[in-house]
Formats: structure tokens, sequence, C-alpha cells
């Protein structure tokens, strides 16, 4: 199982720093989980990423407090209701497909905002 969460942690690696510099994809979520990754796998690959300059902080802060940066959390917001409105302009969905995205979107959107905030985060996530 080490070898399979060893290379889950680099795939997860990868996705979230193309979601750094992507829009509307999300590269936080997939650090974190590249971080539950090498816990379970590789003790000197997980110190690396909560040790990274610009990646270390904001994973250190999720996992002492669950804590999003304030700007993190407006992002995250816009970028669901950019994504949400790209996704009805270019689909044109029924109306009970568009509800069943926009309740999805908002309860993503309300666990978000129901995070703590710490002021002095690294907004490079």
């Amino acid at each position: 199982m080490r070898i399979i969460y060893f290379c889950l942690g680099w795939v997860m690696v990868a996705l979230g720093v193309i979601g750094l510099v992507m829009p509307l994809m999300p590269g936080a979520v997939f650090l974190i989980v590249a971080a539950a990754c090498f816990a379970r796998s590789s003790p000197r690959f997980e110190a690396w990423l909560l040790e990274h300059p610009t990646l270390g902080k904001p994973l250190r802060d999720w996992r002492a407090a669950g804590a999003i940066p304030r700007t993190a959390k407006i992002m995250a917001c816009a970028g669901m209701a950019f994504g949400f409105a790209v996704f009805c302009y270019t689909f044109a969905p029924s109306v009970p497909l568009a509800l069943a995205v926009a309740a999805g979107f908002l309860a993503c959107a309300a666990y978000v905002v129901s995070r703590p905030a710490v002021a002095d985060l690294d907004t490079s996530i």
C-alpha cells in the first residue's frame, strides 16, 4: 500500500501545482490529499511538502485548524460562481439539472466559508 500512496501523492502534487495556475481547478485540495498520502508512505516527502516555502504554510494551517485564508475563500466562491455561469451558458441545462449543480456548488461554498480564517496565511493557495 505504501507504493500506491506514494504514487498517488505525486499525482496529487502534480494536480495541485497545475491547480495553482489554472483557473477553476482547486489546487489546495489536491495538495492536502498529497500530504495525507505522503503521511502514509513517505515521511521525508511529507516533511518536504509541509516545509515547502510556498505550499507549506497553508497546508500546516489546514492541518492545525482546518483554516482557509480569507482571500482563498473569496477566490473559491468566485470560481464556483463563475463555473456555474459557464456551465449554464455552455450546456443550457434543464432546470432540475441546473438546480442540482447549484445545490452542489452551494454546499461546497458553505463548507469553504464555514472553515476558520487566519488573516496572516500565505494566500498563494
